[in-house]
């Protein structure tokens, strides 16, 4: 019977440990998303190389009757210390949930492992790790092809939209939305982010107090779009993504 062994280096995106005391892992690699399990890994060196958002390199065994490769050894190629700290950890768990929901395994994408790698390093070394994650979750969406529609009215298709749509996170019309406009800084970052730079949107951060109607519309985006993110509930400590959750959670 066929047998398949295959070197891959990627990022550990979701771990799940079993109690038979095997590691699932997902890694995002530059040739895909794989999901693999470490047989016994919990009682072995794999324990400390096949952890969230590590950096590993992998040998993979995989046979016709296993879904799963098998995980036959690993090496750490990469860390980033900062990301276990309280105030970041919350944004790299969200940016890893939802590229794992954006991105499909055997879905060849160098770009999308470049973006979630530099996604994470930002949220690690950046002094506003909010600020990377609200810019890195639109550009992970954009590329996924999930880009809002901010150039005309979600519902009417007018031109120009400037107000939330607390159903959809898009933007309506004035016509179709009973919501007060977005403001302009708000509003310019939520039409211009699917088109800007990464560098060119880190650059012009908006500030604290007109983040929470952004995280209110990338809530409403995601969950319509894409599914329950249960990410959202571990960012509830932080002001701006409590109360903009909080509202959405009322809608």
């Amino acid at each position: 019977m066929s047998t398949r062994s295959t070197n891959r280096s990627g990022i550990v995106m979701r771990r799940r440990v079993t109690p038979a005391g095997d590691i699932i892992v997902t890694l995002l690699t530059p040739q895909g998303k794989i999901k693999a399990i470490a047989r016994g890994g919990v009682r072995g060196p794999q324990a400390s190389h096949l952890n969230l958002f590590h950096h590993v390199g992998v040998q993979l065994y995989q046979t016709p009757q296993n879904d799963l490769a098998t995980v036959k050894q690993s090496i750490l190629e990469g860390a980033l210390p900062h990301l276990c700290e309280p105030e970041r950890h919350p944004y790299a768990h969200l940016l890893s949930e939802l590229a794992d929901a954006l991105f499909q395994e055997g879905e060849f994408s160098e770009q999308a492992f470049d973006l979630y790698a530099g996604a994470l390093r930002g949220v690690s070394h950046h002094a506003d790790p909010e600020w990377v994650a609200l810019v890195m979750s639109y550009k992970l969406l954009s590329l996924a092809g999930f880009a809002p529609r901010t150039r005309q009215c979600a519902r009417c298709g007018t031109a120009d939209p400037a107000y939330p749509d607390p159903l959809g996170g898009q933007l309506l019309c004035g016509a179709c939305s009973n919501q007060p406009p977005h403001p302009a800084e708000r509003l310019e970052f939520l039409r211009e982010v699917p088109r800007r730079s990464v560098r060119a949107s880190m650059d012009a951060p908006l500030p604290p107090e007109q983040r929470p109607g952004v995280w209110r519309a990338l809530e409403r985006f995601v969950t319509v779009q894409i599914g329950q993110v249960q990410s959202w509930r571990a960012l509830v400590g932080s002001p701006a993504i409590s109360s903009a959750v909080g509202e959405a959670a009322l809608v």
